[in-house]
């Protein structure tokens, strides 16, 4: 009988730790993001679709932590989870940050709005700064790439607006 409860606690307890370890997945979302906006008496107006598809800057990266608070499109965001927040690119958005000191690059969602500090391209994850390298900065030189925008039937990457 003691091993039999010591088995049903040892499996209790290796579910629990399961639970508390999970991946939050991102919820897709329908339509995109392209809404001016204003913040702070400033007016932001995010970039059309195909001008976004062709989005590749250089910046200042920052990072953020928004665990299990809201995004701009109302999904809530994990310290798990690989997100992003851009000022005027559409959302959602998915994103290659590279580090620029390091070469280290991550794949990244953009489901917020931000950075508001003047100087600041990109605000990420602490997840996304710790795989590029500079969570221990706070700041780095990044370069920005949109890989696609949009989810599901939604969805479009660079090579949908390529000639043919």
């Amino acid at each position: 009988m003691e091993r039999l409860t010591q088995a049903v606690l040892g499996g209790a307890v290796a579910v629990a730790l399961a639970a508390c370890s999970q991946h939050h997945a991102f919820v897709p979302y329908n339509g995109y993001k392209m809404a001016p906006y204003t913040l702070g008496g400033k007016r932001f107006v995010p970039m059309g679709i195909d001008a976004a598809l062709q989005y590749d800057q250089c910046g200042v990266a920052s990072h953020y932590e928004a665990d299990g608070d809201r995004g701009a499109i109302g999904q809530r965001l994990y310290r798990d989870q690989m997100y992003a927040a851009h000022r005027t690119l559409p959302l959602p958005c998915v994103v290659r940050i590279t580090n620029l000191a390091n070469g280290r690059s991550a794949v990244a969602r953009v489901a917020d709005r931000g950075p508001f500090i003047p100087g600041r391209l990109i605000d990420v994850s602490s997840l996304v700064a710790k795989r590029l390298g500079f969570h221990g900065k706070g700041l780095e030189n990044v370069r920005v790439q949109v890989l696609s925008v949009g989810d599901g039937p939604y969805r479009r990457t660079a090579q949908d607006t390529t000639p043919q």
